[in-house]
């Protein structure tokens, strides 16, 4: 289960990417004045490193660490990847100043619109700032940020749904070779000017990672994989054998939940994107909190409903710190919790060289081979 951005701590290059200093969970803690998540600290969350409000001196009930990113960058897509034992070489490409006449002028080519907007943005900002002129004008608002994206928003009832999946979906195909971005995102929104409002119908479409994930390799060996919230975009559909799309983090505990306790075996692969995508990127401090509590309190059924021989595993794939004045991405280390009855207590797993590693873990608890890519922990934590 990915924590979408629950970073915990810039890592030794962050300043390169402006993120020194961000600490989205220490910062966080320090905002609010102490985190009480008693759930997430009996599985040692406070003992990874001091965090306000979390206890260092419990007995952990499962392993506890950190891991850190070796992909360049701070993006969702290269962090899932290298979760899944696909570790990128080179950055993908941003465009903090807007796009190029020459992906402008082909986008309106390939797509048959014109465009407004083509700036670095908050999503929420920009259509409040030109959703009246797009209704006006039916021009599409195209906008990026620091992050590996193009993203494209439109009003459900100007542009339907499937329009801007089509929009999307040829903007994908042209933004290849060095403009290959990680995500092209369709955007969509609803209501009047003054009050518009994102939908849940966002969309991403993702690269396709350039070699087998374990996610592959699992589905490969006849694992059922199973993909709950944006994961299924991530990965552009590959890897996977089951899918469902959520609308809220709730949505996404209720559906882990669901299939925890179904009759099904193999990997079950949870993102929790309203971390990142509603409280992160909108620097909702109260919000991003409260997120944290609904999971703290969920915590209790899902280990419950965990079967003898389960795992659960919760981490992150980059931070997006609510604290400091950017509204992008930060690159920090992410937690890593490992509980289930086989799981050791009270295992500290230190800092680890990649999120790879994770993936390295999973490939040895399915008995697969993986794809090569960072150090297994397994025999660390098992009873």
């Amino acid at each position: 289960m990915v924590l979408d951005s629950v970073g915990l701590g810039a890592l030794p290059d962050a300043d390169t990417y402006g993120d020194a200093g961000s600490h989205t969970l220490g910062n966080l803690a320090r905002s609010v004045g102490g985190l009480d998540l008693p759930n997430l600290e009996a599985l040692g969350l406070g003992k990874i490193e001091p965090v306000p409000g979390l206890s260092p001196s419990v007995t952990a009930r499962g392993a506890y660490g950190r891991m850190a990113e070796q992909s360049p960058g701070k993006d969702s897509v290269s962090g899932h990847w290298e979760l899944m034992g696909y570790i990128s070489r080179q950055p993908q490409p941003t465009y903090p100043d807007g796009f190029p006449e020459r992906i402008l002028s082909r986008l309106r080519q390939e797509t048959g619109y014109d465009y407004l907007g083509n700036v670095a943005a908050s999503g929420t900002e920009i259509i409040a700032r030109l959703g009246e002129e797009h209704l006006c004008t039916g021009k599409p608002i195209l906008y990026t940020s620091a992050d590996s994206v193009l993203q494209i928003a439109a009003h459900e009832e100007l542009i339907p749904l499937e329009e801007l999946y089509r929009i999307c979906c040829l903007a994908r195909r042209l933004m290849s070779g060095p403009d290959a971005v990680g995500r092209i995102i369709a955007r969509p929104f609803v209501g009047q000017p003054g009050n518009f409002r994102r939908t849940a119908n966002r969309r991403d479409f993702s690269l396709e990672a350039p070699t087998d994930t374990v996610l592959d390799l699992l589905k490969a060996a006849g694992f059922e994989v199973y993909g709950i919230g944006k994961i299924e975009d991530l990965f552009a559909g590959r890897g996977l054998t089951r899918a469902v799309h959520t609308s809220s983090n709730r949505e996404g505990l209720e559906e882990t939940l669901k299939a925890v306790q179904s009759d099904a075996t193999g990997f079950i692969f949870t993102n929790l994107v309203d971390f990142d995508m509603v409280w992160g990127h909108r620097n909702d401090v109260q919000g991003y909190y409260g997120g944290l509590r609904e999971v703290d309190a969920f915590l209790p059924h899902l280990l419950a409903a965990l079967h003898d021989g389960d795992v659960l595993v919760l981490t992150a794939d980059h931070g997006c710190d609510p604290t400091t004045p950017s509204t992008d991405h930060s690159r920090e280390y992410v937690p890593l919790l490992v509980i289930g009855s086989r799981i050791k207590p009270d295992v500290n797993l230190g800092t680890r060289a990649a999120f790879a590693d994770l993936g390295a873990t999973i490939a040895e608890f399915f008995g697969i081979e993986g794809t090569g890519a960072g150090e297994g922990f397994l025999r660390d934590v098992l009873q």
